[in-house]
C-alpha cells in the first residue's frame, strides 16, 4: 500500500480567490489528502433550514481538479448558536453541575435526543450531496470525541438515558422490565443503605457527600462510552448508505473515557491526532527532567504507543489525521520542534503502519483560538519550516520501497474498561491504568522490541512469543483460559482479575488463574518516597500486592516477598515496578520466550517492519549505534536481508 501525505484545510477561512493556488502548492509539496469541513456547520447552514452549499461545492471541486483527494468531515463537533437556541438543553454538564456553555467547540451532550436529531439531519444532507462526488475519497465523523473532557456529562438527558441503560443491563429474564433487586445485589447497595426501589430513583454519581459507590460510578462510565458509540454509529450508518468511501474518526492521545474499539467497529479507518510536544507537557506525565530533555522532540514512546494502539482500533488500517507541524498553542509550554523532528514523526508513523500522515494545518490562522498554532504556511502564506520537511518526506517516499506490514513478537493488551475501573478506584494518588500500561510499553521499547497492542476480547495468541496483560481489573474466565492455553510466555497483573464485572471483589480471590496457584491476600499503595527494593536491583513503586501460593517466585523483594510468580509459561506480577524493575522483568520473560532484546541508548528507538528495521534518534545529541552514528532527529532504514 502506498504511504501518502496530506493536510487539514479550512477554505471557509480564506478568500476563494486563493483556493486554487493553495491546492497547487499542496500538490507541489507532495500531498495527496486534504481534510475539510469538520468545523463548517455555520457556513453550510447559517440559519436553521437555510443551506449554503455553493462555497463547499466550489472548494471540493477546486481541490479535486488540482489532483487532491478530499476527506470530508461531518460538522457536528461545532453546532452553531442557532442549534443551541433551538435545543437549550443540549449542553453537556460537568461534575459540579455546571453547563459547558457556547463559545468554543464540543458543546453538546451525547445523550441529548434533540441534538442527535440535528446531527442526523445535517449528516444526511451532507451525505446525499457529496456521497457520490468523485473527489470525496474518505469521510471523518465529528472531531476528536472526548477532547476537553466532553464524554461524561451529568445532564438531565444523561440521567434519563442512564436509567434506561440500567434497565436494559439488569432486565428480568424473559421480559423487558428492569430488575432493581438484581442491580441492588450486584452493586452491594445494602452498604450505607443505598438500596433503590425503582430505576427512576437512581441519580448520576456526582455531587455526593463522599465518593459514590464504585459499582455505580463504573456503570455510568460504561454507559457514557456506549453513548459515544451510538452517536458515532448514527453518522457512520448514514454515510455508508450514501457512499462507498471509507469512514474514519480522529481520536486523541491519552483519551480513554470511551471504548475506541467499539467506535472503531463501525468505521473503516482509525486515525489520531499526534502532537508530540504538546502531549509531553500535557499528557505524558513525565518528570521535569524528562520534559526538559525532550522538550523539542517529544517523548520517545508516547507517539509510538498510540500508533500501535490505533493500528489495533483500526484493524490494521490507520492514519495520523493531524500531525503537529511546529509550535502549538494549547500546552503549558509550546517550544519549536528540533529541526528534522516533523520528518522523524512522519516516518515513525509510517514505520508503525500508517497509511497516511496529514499535517495540521495548511495555513496558520491569524484569528480566534488557534492563532499561535503553527501551520505548513505562515498566516501571510510564506512557507513555514514544516512544509520543507514534508517535501523531503514526499521525495523519500517516492524513492524508497514501501513499508511492509509486520507482526511483532510481543503483544500488550489494552482495555478501556480497565482504565475506567482504575479511575473509579485508583487506590493511590497518581496511579492509573494508562500509566501502568505505558510504563510496561516503555520497558518493551527500551529493550528494542516492536509491540502489537491487542483488544481485551482477543481469544487467540498463537502468533506471539510473549503477551502482557497488566492491570485488567476485570477478566472473564474466557480471557483467562485463552491466555493460559497460549504457547506464549504470559504476564498477568498487577490488579488483573481484581474485581468482577460490577466492581466487586470476587471469590475465589484474585487473580484466580487456571493452573497457577497464586492468591492476592492483601494490597497496598505506596508513597513515591517509599519504594520497596527488589533482590538484585530495581524496586516496587506505587502499588504492591502480598501474594500466597505454591507458584515459583521468580522475582522477590529484598525482604523475600514474592513479586513475580509463575508456573510454566504463565506469570503473575504482583507489583508496579520502577524502570529498572520493569527492565529486569522484561528481560526475564523475553529470555524464557526466546525473544532477542537489545539495550538501546537513551533516546534511541527502533521499529521493525517485515523487511526493514527503522532507527530513530529522539535525543539532542549524536549517538553511536550498531548502524552507525545517528544525529539528532535522524531516521535510518536498514534492510533485514
Amino acid at each position: 500500500m502506498q504511504r501518502t501525505l496530506g493536510t487539514c484545510y479550512y477554505p471557509e477561512h480564506w478568500p476563494s480567490e486563493i483556493w486554487a493556488d493553495d491546492a497547487r502548492r499542496m500538490v507541489d509539496a507532495g500531498l495527496t489528502w486534504v481534510r475539510i469541513g469538520e468545523f463548517a456547520w455555520s457556513r453550510i447552514e447559517p440559519q436553521s433550514g437555510k443551506l449554503n452549499w455553493e462555497w463547499l461545492d466550489q472548494a471540493i471541486d477546486v481541490l479535486g481538479q488540482a489532483g487532491l483527494q478530499v476527506v470530508l468531515g461531518t460538522p457536528t463537533a461545532t453546532p452553531p448558536k442557532w442549534v443551541l437556541d433551538k435545543h437549550p438543553d443540549m449542553l453537556a454538564v460537568d461534575a459540579n453541575g455546571n453547563p459547558r456553555k457556547f463559545g468554543s467547540r464540543r458543546h453538546y451532550c451525547f445523550s441529548n435526543a434533540g441534538y442527535l436529531d440535528e446531527c442526523r439531519r445535517i449528516v444526511t444532507l451532507l451525505a446525499e450531496r457529496y456521497g457520490q462526488n468523485p473527489f470525496v475519497a474518505a469521510w471523518q465523523t465529528d472531531n476528536e470525541y472526548g477532547c476537553h473532557d466532553t464524554v461524561i456529562s451529568y445532564s438531565n438527558a444523561a440521567r434519563d438515558a442512564f436509567r434506561h441503560w440500567l434497565r436494559t443491563e439488569f432486565h428480568k429474564p424473559g421480559g423487558n422490565a428492569g430488575d432493581i433487586d438484581a442491580l441492588n445485589s450486584a452493586w452491594g447497595n445494602v452498604f450505607w443503605s443505598m438500596e433503590y426501589s425503582d430505576f427512576d430513583d437512581i441519580d448520576l454519581p456526582n455531587l455526593t457527600v463522599t465518593e459514590p459507590n464504585p459499582s455505580h460510578a463504573l456503570a455510568f462510565r460504561r454507559f457514557s462510552s456506549d453513548q459515544v458509540v451510538a452517536f458515532n454509529r448514527v453518522q457512520s450508518d448514514i454515510l455508508r448508505a450514501h457512499s462507498t468511501a471509507p469512514i474514519a474518526h480522529n481520536y486523541m492521545g491519552r483519551i480513554t473515557e470511551f471504548d475506541h474499539y467499539k467506535v472503531g467497529a463501525d468505521l473503516d479507518i482509525a486515525s489520531w491526532d499526534s502532537y508530540p510536544l504538546g502531549f509531553l507537557e500535557d499528557r505524558v506525565g513525565a518528570s521535569p527532567e524528562h520534559q526538559r530533555a525532550y522538550a523539542r522532540q517529544g517523548d520517545p514512546d508516547f507517539q509510538a504507543f498510540h500508533h500501535d494502539l490505533y493500528r489495533a482500533v483500526g484493524r490494521d488500517r490507520w492514519w495520523v489525521m493531524e500531525q503537529q507541524p511546529g509550535p502549538v498553542n494549547w500546552a503549558p509550554y509550546n517550544p519549536i520542534p528540533l529541526p528534522g523532528m516533523v520528518r522523524l514523526w512522519t516516518w515513525e508513523a509510517f514505520a508503525h503502519g500508517a497509511e497516511a500522515v496529514c499535517y495540521f494545518r495548511w495555513r496558520q490562522s491569524p484569528f480566534a483560538q488557534e492563532q499561535l498554532h503553527t501551520g505548513m504556511l505562515r498566516p501571510d502564506s510564506v512557507d513555514a519550516p514544516a512544509i520543507v520537511e514534508a517535501r523531503q518526506v514526499s521525495a523519500e517516499l517516492a524513492a524508497a520501497p514501501d513499508v511492509q506490514p509486520y507482526r511483532a513478537p510481543v503483544a500488550l493488551i489494552f482495555d478501556y474498561d480497565a482504565d475506567w475501573a482504575w479511575a473509579v478506584q485508583p487506590h493511590g494518588q497518581d496511579l492509573s491504568y494508562f500509566g501502568l500500561i505505558f510504563d510496561t510499553y516503555r520497558a518493551l521499547r527500551r529493550a528494542g522490541l516492536s509491540v502489537d497492542i491487542l483488544p481485551p476480547d482477543s481469544d487467540t495468541f498463537d502468533d506471539y512469543s510473549m503477551i502482557l496483560a497488566p492491570g485488567m481489573m476485570h477478566m472473564s474466565d474466557t480471557q483467562k483460559k485463552a491466555l493460559a492455553n497460549s504457547s506464549a510466555q504470559v504476564v498477568i497483573g498487577p490488579r488483573s482479575g481484581a474485581r468482577d464485572s460490577n466492581m466487586v471483589i470476587p471469590t475465589p480471590m484474585p487473580p484466580a488463574l487456571p493452573d497457577l496457584d497464586v492468591t492476592v491476600a492483601r494490597v497496598e499503595s505506596l508513597r513515591p518516597d517509599m519504594p520497596i527494593p527488589l533482590n538484585g536491583g530495581g524496586a516496587v513503586t506505587g502499588y504492591f500486592e502480598e501474594v500466597e501460593g505454591t507458584a515459583t517466585a521468580t522475582l522477590q523483594t529484598e525482604a523475600g516477598h514474592a513479586v513475580l510468580m509463575n508456573n510454566d509459561n504463565v506469570y503473575y506480577l504482583a507489583a508496579w515496578l520502577d524502570d529498572p524493575g520493569m527492565d529486569r522483568m522484561v528481560g526475564l520473560i523475553c529470555q524464557a520466550a526466546g525473544v532477542r532484546t537489545m539495550s538501546l541508548p537513551e533516546g534511541i528507538r527502533i521499529r521493525d517492519t517485515a523487511t526493514e528495521r527503522f532507527w530513530f534518534n529522539h535525543s539532542t545529541i549524536p549517538i553511536k549505534t550498531e548502524v552507525g552514528e545517528l544525529r539528532p532527529a535522524d531516521v535510518v532504514r536498514v534492510s533485514k536481508e
